[in-house]
């Protein structure tokens, strides 16, 4: 924006007025999605600088339009189980902004899975997505659908169903979609059959996160674990400090988590912990990786199994007693409002001098307070999580362009995303006011470039 104003008390009360009372309509048109809610007010409240120094912004309504998604599509998912029994689920895709390129957001499966959660993701993916510096817009997707327990041929039954209606809506210049919770390398590759079996051809590039032999990328799936730490890796050497020493606990042991967990490793911290839905194995003699990749990759068993292999081990049921092991580290990578704010002190308390998340929104805003007002380093997800979302936009480079890079080509890229996404975090936080928070950095850096592509494009 190129009108700047100066910033006094009456341009600050004037961008706080405006961004209240977007925010209660916001409220009034989505009642009662309080992750929606939460994943607005989080980025809205950083923005309020932006809108004091360019009031620019709020001539054009900026808030109002990236608020309110482009398009919203739900759509009912029948299958039949092993017993012949017809089953229903809910699938969802909201496209939420297109300012910077086609929707680009996984698909989760879970039985959590609602209107609310889906437009908080896509929410977060758009300035996510901003940040990476690729042309990729925000969207997000996926069903109440539960794949524990499920077989083969009923996964395959449901995710081919899934596809005949999202087809509809999807394609490598339209939107995106890749894996997210319950969503792995065999759904996306059932998705990506039917897909093809549908259109009638090979569009490699409409999903991403596909097996190498068909179209997928080296080095995705360690990507946004890798990504994480790569985040981290910057911010402890601005502080001093480094991961070689450290002690790491990391919530969760899917995807993001495993590879988390193998980063940090090579660069020499040792974790001791990680969890699923059930409870989670603390080891003080460090995790052993390859269990858990067995366990979580190969026998798709519960976390619990662990200690039956490795005697150092203790098990305990629930999740949140996992933020009690002390720690230098926490990176949540599991799910949303994992750590609340009794959870934040207990790491404050107990040590802990960097937290970073892998998941999506792991951390309650109060407890991001707790974080800040404490001095511990703090990277939101929208841009230490980035890393995933990155490699999917080189995933469809590489599609586009019929090749592949090998996986250090790749890797490489990733960690020069990562750091530039860390440094323009820096850059915009201490531009607006606030040196070293990151979230308000993140937040600011990613707003800008949607918002300034969205005014360039017209009222649309």
């Amino acid at each position: 924006m190129s009108i700047v104003q100066e910033i006094t008390q009456d341009s600050i009360q004037v961008a706080k007025d405006y961004v209240h009372q977007v925010y209660e309509a916001v409220i009034q048109r989505n009642p009662h999605e309080s992750e929606f809610h939460q994943a607005v007010k989080e980025i809205f409240d950083s923005l309020v600088p932006v809108f004091a120094k360019y009031p620019t912004y709020i001539k054009h309504g900026i808030l109002e339009r990236i608020s309110e998604p482009e398009r919203l599509i739900t759509f009912r998912v029948p299958w039949v189980d092993d017993r012949g029994q017809v089953q229903v689920n809910r699938g969802f895709r909201v496209q939420f902004n297109s300012s910077l390129g086609p929707y680009k957001g996984g698909l989760r499966f879970h039985p959590s899975v609602n209107a609310s959660i889906i437009k908080f993701l896509g929410f977060e993916q758009t300035f996510k997505n901003s940040l990476t510096g690729q042309p990729i817009g925000g969207g997000k997707g996926g069903s109440d659908f539960d794949p524990k327990g499920k077989s083969d041929g009923e996964i395959m039954r449901f995710t081919q169903s899934f596809m005949t209606e999202l087809c509809k809506y999807i394609g490598p210049d339209e939107d995106v979609p890749a894996g997210d919770i319950g969503v792995g390398a065999r759904e996306i590759g059932y998705m990506f059959g039917q897909y093809k079996r549908i259109r009638g051809g090979f569009e490699a590039g409409v999903l991403t996160g596909k097996g190498i032999g068909y179209g997928g990328s080296l080095a995705r799936k360690e990507a946004t674990g890798y990504g994480t730490v790569y985040f981290v890796q910057e911010m402890l050497k601005d502080a001093g400090l480094s991961f070689d020493g450290s002690t790491v606990v990391v919530s969760g042991s899917g995807n993001v988590s495993i590879y988390a967990i193998e980063k940090a490793s090579q660069l020499g911290a040792k974790v001791v912990a990680c969890s699923d839905s059930n409870g989670y194995v603390y080891d003080p003699a460090g995790i052993n990786l390859d269990t858990v990749k067995r366990l979580k990759e190969v026998e798709r068993s519960r976390i619990s199994e662990y200690v039956k292999v490795h005697p150092t081990a203790s098990y305990y049921e629930g999740c949140t007693g996992i933020w009690s092991i002390p720690c230098d580290i926490a990176l949540p990578c599991a799910t949303q409002n994992e750590i609340d704010d009794e959870s934040a002190r207990l790491l404050v308390a107990n040590g802990v001098k960097a937290v970073a998340e892998g998941a999506n929104m792991p951390s309650s805003l109060e407890a991001i307070e707790v974080f800040l007002e404490s001095g511990v380093l703090f990277g939101p997800a929208k841009a230490a999580n980035a890393g995933g979302v990155a490699v999917s936009a080189l995933e469809m480079a590489q599609n586009s362009m019929r090749l592949s890079w090998t996986f250090e080509e790749v890797d490489a890229k990733l960690h020069i995303i990562m750091t530039n996404i860390y440094r323009n975090s820096v850059k915009a936080a201490e531009e607006y006011g606030y040196p070293g928070n990151l979230v308000v950095g993140a937040n600011i850096a990613g707003f800008i470039r949607v918002a300034d592509a969205a005014i360039a494009q017209g009222v649309i």
